[in-house]
């Protein structure tokens, strides 16, 4: 099931996040969110698969954030185009709802 989280993380495009709990109901089970996190703090490679793009249900970033914390996070985000504010985006206007 790993796998299908880190292949999901390489759809996710430019300027745009999603939520754990969408990754776990896209899995088929919105409980597991909170395995979706562990699994992306185990992610092997965070230039191919960009967990830097999954952030909490209210759009916080993660302060446990596993290439560089939440500086690094809220970089990467930037880089995308994406407004971090207080250490959150807001939802409705990056928040991808295409799945």
């Amino acid at each position: 099931m790993e796998e299908k989280v880190l292949a999901f993380l390489q759809t996710i495009p430019k300027g745009k996040v999603v939520t754990y709990g969408q990754i776990a109901a896209f899995l088929g089970n919105p409980k597991l969110a909170r395995w979706v996190g562990n699994a992306l703090h185990r992610n092997p490679d965070g230039e191919k698969y960009p967990c830097y793009k999954v952030v909490s249900a209210g759009g916080k970033l993660s302060e446990h954030y596993a290439f560089g914390g939440l500086s690094e996070q809220c970089r990467r985000l930037q880089q995308d185009g994406i407004v971090v504010t207080q250490g959150r985006v807001d939802l409705s206007q990056y928040q991808w709802n295409e799945l």
